[in-house]
């Protein structure tokens, strides 16, 4: 008899269960993809994949919740990624190269929508959810490229929602949300609420243009601090923007001060992978707040941290307080 695998643990030493079903089935059978005619638009959208040189495969209903797509495949040319998602990496591009070409076969059709006309490049189309697939088979010599074509223009925003094979890591999902962001202020008079999914959360905002001025800034050392107190502004896109361009001024001039901790604490023979994010716990306004305080606004939190760090002094800390720290070491 073979041996029964024991069930995972999570930290808190309890047995993980997994989601039961809900009771109720939900969504279309596979002989409902296909019932009704499309809508108008759709139809229209077919046509269009046709004139640019394309091939429609099928107009379905997606099994969940009923929408129309279209499958495709289109001019491997006509494809672009959008202009605000995180960069290739080589390493998993040169693997997805191998892959295809040893199998002999592109068997996951990447996502499209239809290029915003203000910003496209020569491409007619966009992949929010298919960059390195794209650059794979270009690389391999293809002449066009098997696509799903979604007739919602604002998937193309919802690159993070999509992405949840791969986590992104910090810095490449807040690059991500402060090049959306960019890309939709100058064309959308909604507030920072209305893309509550496709930012993910209001720090990854801040952050982003953290990021964009140093490439090395450590993101990760802040986040903690910022998730709690960074929130959504109640402003169009555009206002808000020069808002959170001071809040990331008002990031990276602590920053300034934490390096100069930092290098302090170096001076003085002290090593390790976390010493930013030590530093920053040490002067994180937060920590030790008492549940029943009122929560702290940005500019509260960083106007305390910013003088909490000027008058942190490295010659008090000790080796043993440093060897007592954990999380994620600094990037």
């Amino acid at each position: 008899m073979a041996e029964k695998k024991p069930k995972r643990t999570g930290a808190t030493g309890k047995v993980r269960r997994r989601r039961k079903p809900l009771g109720a089935s939900s969504g279309l059978t596979a002989v409902d993809l296909h019932e009704g005619l499309p809508p108008d638009d759709v139809s229209e959208l077919g046509k269009t994949v046709e004139d640019d040189g394309g091939q429609v495969l099928s107009v379905y209903r997606e099994p969940y919740a009923g929408r129309w797509m279209v499958l495709a495949v289109l001019p491997i040319e006509q494809v672009e990624p959008t202009p605000f998602q995180r960069n290739l990496s080589d390493a998993h591009v040169r693997k997805l190269e191998s892959v295809i070409s040893k199998l002999g076969r592109f068997l996951d059709p990447i996502i499209v929508v239809q290029a915003r006309k203000a910003s496209q490049g020569d491409g007619k189309y966009w992949t929010p959810n298919g960059h390195h697939r794209l650059s794979a088979m270009r690389t391999l010599g293809a002449k066009s490229i098997t696509a799903i074509v979604v007739p919602e223009a604002s998937v193309a925003y919802q690159i993070l929602a999509l992405n949840t094979e791969k986590a992104h890591n910090l810095r490449e999902r807040a690059l991500e949300v402060i090049r959306m962001y960019q890309e939709l202020a100058p064309l959308d008079e909604a507030g920072e609420e209305s893309y509550a999914l496709e930012f993910e959360e209001a720090a990854l905002i801040t952050l982003g243009l953290c990021y964009l001025e140093r490439s090395r800034f450590s993101g990760g050392a802040y986040h903690p601090v910022l998730k709690r107190v960074d929130q959504f502004l109640k402003k169009p896109l555009r206002a808000a923007l020069a808002i959170r361009r001071e809040r990331a001024r008002g990031v990276l001039e602590l920053d300034d001060l934490v390096v100069q901790k930092v290098d302090a604490l170096k001076a003085r023979g002290m090593v390790s992978p976390y010493l930013k994010s030590f530093v920053v716990a040490r002067v994180n306004p937060i920590r030790f707040r008492p549940k029943e305080a009122p929560p702290l606004s940005f500019d509260e939190a960083l106007e305390r941290m910013t003088q909490a760090a000027a008058k942190l002094n490295p010659e008090r800390i000790k080796t043993e307080d440093l060897a007592r720290i954990g999380g994620a070491p600094d990037e």
